[in-house]
């Protein structure tokens, strides 16, 4: 009934003098007395899984401290209940799932007396969903990742709908297309282009005049190689200090007089790139590198185009 171990149960039925009904309490008590003690701890392993019906797509992560327990089939089938639960009820946030009725108990609680079964910190991780005409999910081998997603056109095949859960999952885009990329990401990046860029233009000045010079400006690229070159014999000490005279003189020079506008277009050129790899809509389709994810949908509906997704993955990308 309670799904806890055998001494657990005789020990519970012993202090009641039999009385079932007591026995479960001491047990669901000693589930909250363990949730407690191990509050601190890290629950970094778990379970995600996914599930649909039409209109509406979830995904829930249990998480626990330990794999052997993310694999134990009572874990997995709390999850599955879960997640059931929270389609069924068409659940918004993480705090309507942990409310809703399972057997009885909230969720939450039935996450309690998980606890009290292992011995170890549980907890629901993460919840995701997705409403659109048409929805597909994706549980990836091992249960540690998920992706859901939702197509703007009903009755769209559930193959198709497939492929680009798995895109998501095997890609991990940040947006569905460049117009849903948050504006702080987007100026990060292009910030970063523009330092990168102005970067490459000095040390491809500092190159070219060293090598003017006459010497070789891979062996001087840094203190450690000029270092190594003088101690082989590839470089003397005199070029050396020319080097770095050279390089600093330049590379000032060079800074205070970079062109904004190639500055630009080369960084504008880089947030293109940003957008073609990291933008689902604009990403290579991952069965056919001719086609983006866009022309793959077009391809098979008219139309037909991701207005969502969510993804959940409890391993680092």
């Amino acid at each position: 009934m309670t799904g806890a171990g055998m001494m657990d149960c005789k020990n519970a039925l012993a202090e009641t003098n039999g009385d079932i009904d007591a026995a479960i309490e001491i047990i669901r008590k000693k589930g909250q007395a363990v949730a407690a003690k191990r509050e601190d701890r890290e629950a970094a392993e778990g379970c995600v899984l996914s599930a649909t019906k039409p209109g509406f797509a979830a995904i829930v992560a249990l998480k626990c401290e330990t794999d052997f327990v993310a694999k134990n089939e009572s874990f997995r089938a709390l999850t599955k209940s879960i997640l059931d639960a929270a389609v069924a009820a068409s659940a918004k946030t993480l705090d309507e799932v942990k409310a809703l009725d399972l057997n009885g108990r909230s969720v939450q609680e039935n996450i309690t007396d998980e606890i009290g079964k292992t011995g170890e910190k549980m907890e629901l991780g993460a919840y995701e969903c997705v409403e659109a005409p048409s929805v597909a999910s994706y549980d990836h081998l091992g249960n540690k990742l998920a992706t859901i997603v939702g197509l703007n056109i009903e009755g769209v095949d559930p193959a198709v709908g497939k492929e680009i859960a798995m895109q998501v999952a095997a890609m991990n885009p940040v947006a569905v297309d460049r117009d849903h990329v948050a504006k702080e990401l987007v100026d990060n990046e292009y910030n970063i282009a523009v330092e990168k860029t102005k970067e490459e233009q000095v040390k491809k000045a500092v190159e070219a005049a060293i090598r003017k010079a006459g010497i070789n400006p891979n062996l001087v690229d840094s203190e450690d190689h000029i270092n190594s070159n003088i101690a082989k014999g590839w470089l003397t000490e005199e070029d050396a200090q020319k080097a770095r005279e050279i390089a600093k003189a330049t590379a000032e020079a060079k800074a205070g007089n970079l062109p904004e506008q190639m500055i630009k277009n080369i960084a504008n050129g880089r947030i293109n790139k940003f957008f073609k790899e990291n933008c689902l809509m604009e990403q290579e389709y991952h069965r056919d590198a001719k086609l983006t994810v866009g022309q793959y949908l077009e391809s098979t509906q008219k139309g037909l185009v991701v207005v969502d997704f969510k993804r959940v993955n409890l391993n680092e990308d």
